[in-house]
């Protein structure tokens, strides 16, 4: 019998209908290592995204379309920076080592 412990996580990505994602483990198989990859990428390409922002946010001849589409891509990585913020923080809340988790329905509708 093993020693580790299952808990359930929140998944970086949803399903095709915007739904969270779950996995149920002890954090150490394949898909757990996948989702570790996936929040690492989403991470760095956030923190890239903000580099160009304050580029762009420089510039005053930024037109409408321009500001619009910088404002869509610095919403979808907030909505990753936050999912994958959730997911760490209910993580250290079951190992013990964070407040303890309330819950997050915010991701019901992607």
């Amino acid at each position: 019998m093993s020693d580790a412990q299952t808990t359930v996580r929140l998944l970086p990505w949803s399903t095709p209908e915007g739904k969270p994602c779950f996995l149920a483990g002890d954090g150490t198989g394949y898909v757990s290592r996948v989702a570790d990859t996936v929040e690492s990428v989403q991470l760095g390409m956030a923190d890239d995204l903000l580099g160009h922002a304050t580029d762009m946010l420089s510039d005053s001849k930024l037109s409408a379309g321009e500001l619009r589409f910088l404002a869509t891509e610095l919403t979808a990585a907030l909505r990753d920076t936050r999912r994958v913020a959730v997911s760490r923080g209910a993580r250290l809340a079951a190992a013990g080592r964070g407040p303890e988790y309330q819950g997050d329905d915010a991701f019901a509708g992607g």
